[in-house]
C-alpha cells in the first residue's frame, strides 16, 4: 500500500534528489487500467504542485514551486507524472498522464534562457537544454483511455523534462559539457 493516498501531503521530503538510483533507471510501464492507487498516486503528486505554487501553503510546508513531477521523484517506479501551469497565453495546462510517449517532434528547437530547473536539483545549474519546439504525445488518462495531445513552446519543455525523468535522462545531460551557452548547430532553435 503506497502512502501517496489522496490525502497525503507530499512535502521537500518525499522528493527524491539527484544521484538516487531510481532517476537514473528506465521507469516501467503502469498496468492499465490503472489501479486505484496509481489514481491516488497521481492525485497526491498534482496536489503537490497546487501546493507549492500557493504562497500560503509552500510557506507552510516549505515547499519549492514546480511545474511537473514524476512518480520516480517521489520514489515510484510507475511511468507516470503530473503537470500544473499557466502558460504564456494564460491557458492552464493540468495534466495527470500515464505511459506517455512522444509520437512526433518538430524540427525547430526552443531553450529557456534562464536554464531549467528541477526539484530533484538543489544546486544553481546554468546552461541551455535543447528541446522541440512542438511535440505530439500519446498517453493514457487516469481512466486507462488513450488521449493524444499537442504541445507548443514552454508547454512542450515541461513535458519533454518530465519524459526524460521517466527514461532516467535528467536535463542537465542535455546541457553542453564543453560549453554550457552553446546551442546544437544546423538545428533552427530560439529562446522563449
Amino acid at each position: 500500500m503506497s502512502k501517496f493516498t489522496r490525502d497525503y501531503v507530499i512535502t521537500m521530503k518525499d522528493i527524491v534528489k539527484e544521484g538516487d538510483l531510481i532517476l537514473r533507471q528506465v521507469i516501467d510501464e503502469v498496468n492499465l487500467p490503472p489501479s486505484q492507487e496509481d489514481r491516488e498516486e497521481l492525485a497526491c503528486m498534482m496536489q503537490f504542485l497546487k501546493n507549492s505554487q500557493d504562497p500560503d501553503l509552500s510557506q507552510k510546508y516549505g515547499l519549492r514551486a514546480g511545474v511537473g513531477l514524476s512518480a520516480n521523484q517521489i520514489g515510484l517506479n510507475k511511468r507516470m507524472f503530473a503537470v500544473y501551469f499557466t502558460d504564456e497565453k494564460g491557458k492552464l495546462h493540468e495534466y495527470e498522464l500515464i505511459n506517455p510517449k512522444i509520437i512526433s517532434t518538430s524540427a525547430t528547437m526552443v531553450y529557456l534562457p534562464q536554464s531549467e530547473g528541477c526539484l530533484s536539483v538543489d544546486r544553481e545549474i546554468s546552461g541551455f537544454v535543447p528541446r522541440y519546439e512542438r511535440i505530439k504525445l500519446k498517453a493514457y488518462d487516469t481512466e486507462g483511455s488513450e488521449i493524444h495531445l499537442r504541445f507548443k513552446g514552454f508547454p512542450a519543455v515541461v513535458i519533454q523534462h518530465e519524459m526524460d525523468h521517466l527514461n532516467g535522462i535528467m536535463f542537465y545531460d542535455r546541457i553542453n559539457k564543453e560549453n554550457p551557452f552553446k546551442l546544437p548547430e544546423n538545428v533552427d532553435i530560439k529562446s522563449i
